[in-house]
């Protein structure tokens, strides 16, 4: 299989990344692996889509900081993307909005035109237009969702809180804990400085609070629409916020703990696995409290590392595994 992972900068690349993880254990399977920045691609005079890749090839006994090592030290080497079997979208547009403003729908383009060239693009690109935004979740049954508003009229978000009473406002693109607020009440004196604040970014998502949020949010990985496992382990993990931060986000100070599934989260994800699948969703992560999805990760879903230390397993392996299966349909036609 020939697989590349298309992320925001080669250079800029962390080991740790959930990202690593995947490329070693495509490479640790004898795979041809490549990492290709979105200022990497090139549409040339015959029409191919072509790059500026970095082969990720996996020795004995490499770590994560090895491995990622080595990807960076080689020199790019131009390859034809048309001839890829498999792209991985691994970029977050969202990172590239302010300051890289061209970069951000790059990822999604460069694969809609590839996935009309017959490669396998993960996730869709298509779908990946709406699930940028929080606004993908609002697609879902009411049951999985809190109630919830979309606007950039304060006057709507001041009449919702009012309605709804406690409520988390942010911003509808947007990731890592940026500019999340909790509103207590439509009296809350601070109402219109938040959500000025948060409308800088865009549309605001405002969503009723979900009791038991203050405790932290679980991140359930999803795999073609059923909770990824490994040896009868579950990827899933509990993340608690730092002291009175309402953000669980690692990324502002959250810590990961094991959490086990049940019932509840597994009723959630029937509802929402046939669609997944016909979207085009491979590979996501959902954050969930009680019986309500707060978020859908689908462009770079992360917390790989969290599910390595918790649990002891490289559940990669099976994401690759699983890339392995829809390929080979391919692979056959081709060979």
């Amino acid at each position: 299989m020939r697989l590349a992972f298309f992320v925001k900068d080669v250079a800029t690349e962390v080991d740790e990344y959930a990202t690593t993880r995947l490329a070693r254990a495509a490479a640790q399977r004898e795979h041809e692996v490549w990492y290709v920045g979105v200022a990497d691609v090139e549409l040339g005079s015959d029409g191919q889509l072509v790059a500026q890749a970095h082969a990720a090839e996996f020795q004995k006994d490499d770590t994560l900081e090895s491995f990622m090592e080595r990807v960076k030290e080689r020199d790019a080497e131009r390859i034809v993307l048309d001839d890829l079997d498999v792209l991985f979208l691994r970029n977050e547009p969202v990172e590239d909005l302010q300051e890289r403003p061209w970069a951000s729908a790059m990822g999604v383009v460069v694969g809609q035109m590839l996935q009309g060239r017959g490669v396998i693009v993960v996730n869709d690109p298509t779908t990946l237009v709406r699930a940028s935004s929080k606004l993908y979740l609002e697609e879902f049954p009411e049951s999985v969702r809190p109630r919830s508003l979309v606007t950039r009229d304060p006057a709507s978000i001041k009449r919702f809180v009012a309605e709804v009473g406690r409520s988390v406002v942010k911003p509808l693109l947007g990731g890592k804990g940026r500019n999340v607020f909790v509103i207590e009440d439509g009296d809350e004196a601070n109402l219109a400085q938040i959500t000025a604040a948060v409308l800088e970014d865009g549309y605001a998502i405002v969503q009723e609070f979900v009791d038991g949020a203050e405790d932290g949010d679980a991140r359930i990985f999803l795999l073609e629409g059923q909770i990824l496992e490994q040896d009868g382990k579950m990827a899933a993990f509990r993340r608690v916020p730092a002291g009175n931060d309402p953000r669980a986000n690692i990324s502002a100070g959250g810590r990961a703990v094991p959490f086990e599934i049940g019932d509840t989260e597994r009723g959630i994800v029937e509802a929402m696995s046939k669609k997944l699948v016909d979207d085009g969703m491979y590979f996501v992560g959902i954050d969930v409290v009680d019986d309500k999805v707060l978020e859908i990760n689908a462009d770079s879903p992360g917390g790989m590392q969290a599910i390595e230390r918790l649990y002891e397993m490289d559940v990669c392996l099976t994401v690759i595994e699983a890339l392995e299966r829809r390929t080979s349909p391919k692979l056959r036609r081709s060979g």
